[in-house]
């Protein structure tokens, strides 16, 4: 049985040898949890890609759908009011014509707001003014410590106390 560096375990290496095993082994474990992530990503993107794949179907489904609700309307005003179907058939187009407007309306409005809030503009105005806050501030101040020079002879007896 050996080490990953080859040597035999139970040996004593050298802190060199410890020290380069430990950055292969970082350097494998940084790779492999990127191969991860991608991975990861990768099964994301497909399911996202699917999902999008599945609402365009429904929404190519429910744009061919709109003319039979169309005919249906039409026969269906018909039915309760016996009018002419020309008739019928024009409230059922000013039908579909009010609820494009009412749509055309809501996204105007939501156009508009997305047009005045200044996302971006905001972040960018934050951030300065962190950095000038950051640039001004000051370093809390630190408790003294004794000169070096000072501590010395403490040490000295320190280290004598202990090793008589």
């Amino acid at each position: 049985m050996s080490a990953p560096d080859g040597s035999p375990v139970g040996a004593e290496r050298s802190i060199g040898q410890l020290f380069a095993s430990a950055t292969t082994d970082m350097s494998a474990l940084v790779h492999d949890e990127i191969a991860l992530a991608k991975a990861q990503l990768k099964q994301d993107v497909k399911r996202g890609a699917t999902s999008g794949g599945a609402f365009s179907a429904a929404g190519v489904l429910l744009l061919f759908s709109l003319p039979m609700l169309n005919f249906a309307l039409a026969y269906g005003i018909r039915t309760w009011s016996g009018w002419n179907l020309a008739v019928c058939f024009l409230l059922s187009f000013a039908a579909n014509v009010l609820v494009a407007g009412v749509l055309a309306l809501i996204g105007v409005a939501f156009a508009k707001k997305a047009k005045k809030s200044q996302g971006p503009q905001k972040v960018a105005a934050s951030m300065k003014e962190t950095a000038n806050v950051l640039q001004k501030a000051k370093p809390h101040p630190r408790p003294e410590t004794p000169a070096l020079e000072d501590r010395a002879p403490q040490a000295i007896e320190a280290v004598a106390r202990s090793s008589s």
